[in-house]
């Protein structure tokens, strides 16, 4: 009250305010809702992958990113490596982004599809683990990289046809989660990169004791339909449909429900779509025996999706996700596009997610792409 008094007199009951003070009382306003931007947009994680050549990399608006990840380092014996000198040269051009942008994370990862034949082998010892933290952090340190990001499809659970997969591989992989933290100090940034469904989510993972060593998780809320499906359905939707219980939405509550707190969740958008190819017989449309055919990337789906390509585009009101067909050639195309991931995007901050990441920055435009979707949105 004193304050007001001060900053106001009354005449003839008007409320008169000194234009100084007027011009003090508005930075104060003004500098009052920065705060509050500043407080719900600080914590929102924008994670891009990126899994290209060296030379695009700089062309991408990163300056929208908190996070760009490498993809992909392996396993060479227990020892985190970097496969090639190209490889190497497309992480220092991405470190060297942060010149431009201070506050962005580089990080590198291991493993993807098909990358962690031995990753069950290995992590199934102390020996393995410790070798491979230790590794972790002299690369780390050789490239100046601020974290890892683990992509083992899957631990305990059938992944890849033929790699190696044990019951063990879910309290192990708690174990080397903690080693890495050990290892590589509270500032290294860890995440691990999840599958979105349920079998992946009841059986891969020790949630409640993972979320001790980890900063975030990555969701891989997009392959839902995938290579291997016998049915066409949605590959990265955002709510379940009766047909079609996996999705983005689904993945959250089952998350949130083992313990993980909302905000260490990164939901997945797909910049790149699938094609499928439509058993004879069958109607061309969701929910159809079928067979994977081939993937696109999302900067060319304005062609690769055209009327003139004989596509006609559809809306999924209950999945909130688009999709086409193609009844001439049999094809059903799922995907993302600006639609689904402004939904997306307001999804994680309505729910005060930790953010959204995509696979992958290469499949985007440089400029006005998809990444610029989520920046408008988030």
């Amino acid at each position: 009250m004193l304050l007001l008094k001060t900053l106001f007199r009354i005449r003839n009951k008007q409320m008169v305010i000194h234009k100084p003070i007027l011009f003090y009382i508005l930075l104060l306003v003004i500098f009052g809702c920065l705060n509050v931007y500043a407080q719900t947009s600080s914590g929102f994680r924008v994670v891009g992958y990126y899994c290209g050549t060296t030379i695009p990399v700089d062309s991408f608006e990163t300056n929208k990113l908190t996070h760009l990840i490498f993809c992909f380092g392996g396993l060479n014996g227990n020892r985190f490596s970097i496969h090639s000198a190209k490889d190497s040269a497309t992480i220092k051009q991405m470190v060297e982004l942060k010149s431009k942008n201070s506050t962005l994370k580089i990080m590198l990862s291991l493993g993807g599809w098909g990358g962690c034949k031995t990753c069950s082998d290995v992590f199934n010892s102390d020996k393995g683990r410790k070798e491979f933290a230790t590794s972790v952090k002299q690369l780390s340190d050789y490239f100046k990289t601020d974290g890892i990001d683990l992509d083992w499809e899957y631990p305990a659970i059938k992944g890849v046809p033929g790699h190696t997969y044990r019951v063990e591989d879910r309290t192990n992989f708690t174990s080397l989660l903690k080693e890495l933290r050990t290892t590589n100090g509270k500032q290294f940034e860890i995440s691990f990169a999840a599958g979105g469904f349920t079998t992946y989510i009841d059986s891969s993972i020790e949630w409640k004791e993972v979320i001790k060593y980890t900063d975030f998780i990555n969701i891989m809320s997009y392959d839902l339909v995938h290579g291997y499906s016998v049915i066409s359905g949605h590959h990265t939707p955002l709510y379940s449909t009766s047909q079609q219980k996996e999705s983005t939405d689904n993945a959250v509550q089952m998350l949130l429900k083992a313990g993980v707190p909302a905000n260490k969740l990164v939901i997945g958008a797909a910049f790149y779509g699938r094609y499928f190819k439509i058993e004879e017989g069958s109607k061309v449309d969701l929910y159809m025996p079928c067979k994977f055919s081939h993937g696109f990337s999302s900067k060319y789906s304005s062609d690769s999706l055209s009327v003139e390509n004989g596509f006609e585009k559809h809306w999924d009101d209950v999945a909130k996700a688009p999709y086409a067909i193609n009844t001439k050639r049999r094809l059903l195309a799922t995907y993302d596009n600006e639609q689904s991931i402004a939904l997306k995007t307001k999804y994680a901050v309505k729910n005060k997610l930790g953010g959204i990441m995509f696979w992958q920055l290469y499949d985007d435009k440089f400029h006005d792409g998809l990444l610029e979707t989520i920046n408008k949105n988030k």
